[in-house]
């Protein structure tokens, strides 16, 4: 059934290309390295049955209205009650998603090159390490590697503040996003170097 639910939603996306719909604002894309905050919460496996039923709701960030229409996340806050939340940018069977804790260091100086190595150095502790979940630390700066069926992508987010299975607020900057639906939709102004600043 869920394949059944995937492949429609699918199928009306691919419609919207055939209907014309081929730019970054169609699909509700973001704009690149501008800095933005939310706060997500409660954790998603920390709710009641009730809030449950209500999907995602606040427990998960949408960088564009596809992602909302395929009701995808890009990240959520995740964690049992009373155990450690953590972050995850996988969260269907067929997402290869990634993300990284890059340590305490501003969100501002942190490019789509930087993401990948802080320092800018060839020395193996020096890249960034990548895995589908990593644990929620205040004041700490992550990178996320987008990539499934319909999206690619890079972003990067920090956590301004953290209270443990209640909430976590973020700022956070995309640094590069598209759609892989047949024509390639793409956020405009990628720059390997290019840092983050609010509008």
């Amino acid at each position: 059934m869920k394949k059944l639910i995937l492949a429609v939603t699918v199928l009306g996306a691919l419609s919207l290309l055939a209907g014309g719909k081929t730019s970054d604002t169609d699909f509700g894309l973001p704009s690149l390295n501008v800095i933005k905050q939310i706060e997500l919460g409660p954790s998603y496996s920390c709710r009641s049955e009730s809030e449950f039923k209500e999907g995602y709701a606040g427990t998960a960030l949408f960088l564009s209205d596809f992602a909302k229409h395929m009701n995808s996340p890009d990240l959520l806050f995740d964690g049992a009650c009373n155990s450690v939340n953590y972050f995850e940018a996988a969260t269907a069977g067929d997402d290869m998603s990634l993300i990284a804790d890059l340590g305490k260091v501003s969100l501002e100086g942190v490019s789509a090159y930087r993401a990948f190595n802080l320092e800018g150095v060839h020395s193996f502790p020096a890249y960034s390490k990548f895995a589908r979940a990593v644990e929620v630390q205040a004041h700490h700066t992550y990178a996320v590697l987008l990539n499934d069926r319909t999206r690619r992508g890079l972003f990067v987010f920090a956590v301004n503040e953290y209270v443990p299975d209640q909430r976590v607020r973020i700022r956070y900057a995309v640094q590069s996003y598209e759609l892989t639906l047949g024509n390639r939709v793409v956020s405009p102004g990628f720059n390997w170097e290019r840092k983050n600043a609010l509008q």
